[in-house]
């Protein structure tokens, strides 16, 4: 299934109506809690200009772009971790996904409720914030009990894992997410990667604004105090108007840039959260092309040749033989494999090779 970025927040922030700019899925969006149910899955193109670099130097008419998943998972509320509103199932769907967007309300419109009745970006990121830590106390908790049970007969392992639990539920009772939680050895770490706490996703955050702000989000007073809160500990805070960026979505592609331009845009939001979701996720892209098709394919950074071709078809992988890479940039240049052989810019590479973001590669297999 590939991997998925998960988006979530409190119910009427515009989780939904993002989802449905990034889709065109048409997934309900209504002025009430808990309207997503079941969680919608869309598969975004991932923006790319190297792709239509390349295919414009070769030729081909069809350019298939790379893609991520994004799940809209339906609105926590404060008490989510003990069941309240539907939080054991959303909850569960959180756990399922490879990274986090978060959602937060950064606009005033009273006629749209907010679940807590105001507007406060930083509170909403904490009702959040606790209520993961909440459900990963309860995780933890529940495998130090067996840890407990099982360290009688003399394991070392659960008796390592006692000692773990023990310290990593202190770490979560002071709301510190189990990303920041430091195993001590690789045995330690293979057990809190085990346990697959919510706190431990890669997370950013997308300030959905309203279109007013756009014209200057650095006086955006919401926008101004999440990023306050979540910039200087490292985060990613992207602004975004939702509801337009869905009216835009409804145009025919031609017509967007001069939309983008009125609102004093240079490209769509939806780039940008796409784009940061993809790098979360820990992602690459390489790139292939014939005669028919220029493609962009999607690994983990630090794959090998031998995964890329694996990513591709499993007889790639069976029937290895080579790679030949070249760097996307060489080849746009010269404009041929030839004209970048004769300037010695193809490698051969072998099936340890690891394949950088950007690659241009080309397989030789025998099956």
């Amino acid at each position: 299934m590939g991997f998925a970025c998960g988006i979530v927040g409190l119910p009427n922030v515009g989780k939904s109506t993002l989802f449905n700019a990034l889709s065109s899925a048409g997934a309900e969006a209504q002025n009430f809690p808990f309207c997503t149910i079941e969680p919608n899955i869309a598969v975004a193109s991932v923006p790319d200009a190297r792709l239509d670099a390349i295919a414009d130097a070769y030729g081909p008419q069809v350019r298939i772009p790379a893609t991520i998943r994004f799940v809209d998972i339906a609105g926590l509320v404060r008490g989510a971790s003990r069941g309240e509103g539907l939080g054991n199932q959303f909850l569960a769907q959180v756990r399922e996904v490879d990274a986090l967007a978060q959602v937060v309300r950064c606009f005033t419109d009273e006629n749209v409720a907010h679940v807590d009745g105001r507007v406060d970006p930083v509170a909403d990121l904490e009702t959040i914030h606790t209520e993961l830590c909440l459900k990963d106390l309860e995780t933890v908790g529940r495998r130090l009990e067996r840890a407990q049970k099982q360290s009688k007969g003399g394991d070392p392992f659960e008796r390592m894992a006692i000692g773990v639990c023990e310290r990593l539920s202190e770490h979560l009772d002071a709301a510190r997410a189990a990303s920041a939680f430091r195993p001590n050895g690789a045995k330690e770490a293979e057990l809190v990667a085990s346990l697959r706490l919510l706190t431990s996703k890669p997370m950013f955050y997308v300030a959905n604004v309203d279109e007013a702000a756009l014209a200057d989000l650095e006086q955006a007073p919401h926008l101004r105090a999440l990023r306050s809160r979540v910039e200087p500990r490292g985060g990613v805070v992207v602004p975004i108007c939702a509801a337009l960026e869905a009216q835009i979505g409804e145009l025919e592609p031609e017509e967007r840039p001069e939309f983008w331009e009125s609102a004093g845009l240079s490209e769509s939001g939806l780039h940008q959260v796409i784009r940061v979701g993809y790098g979360l996720l820990g992602l690459l892209t390489f790139f292939t092309k014939n005669e028919r098709e220029c493609r962009a394919w999607t690994i983990p950074r630090g794959s090998t040749a031998f995964d890329a071709a694996g990513a591709i078809h499993t007889d790639f992988q069976r029937g290895f033989i080579k790679a030949e890479v070249t760097w996307w940039e060489d080849f746009v240049a010269h404009g041929s494999d030839a004209k970048c052989r004769e300037h010695g810019l193809v490698g051969i590479q072998g099936r340890d090779y690891v394949v950088r973001d950007g690659d241009l590669i080309l397989f030789r297999f025998n099956v």
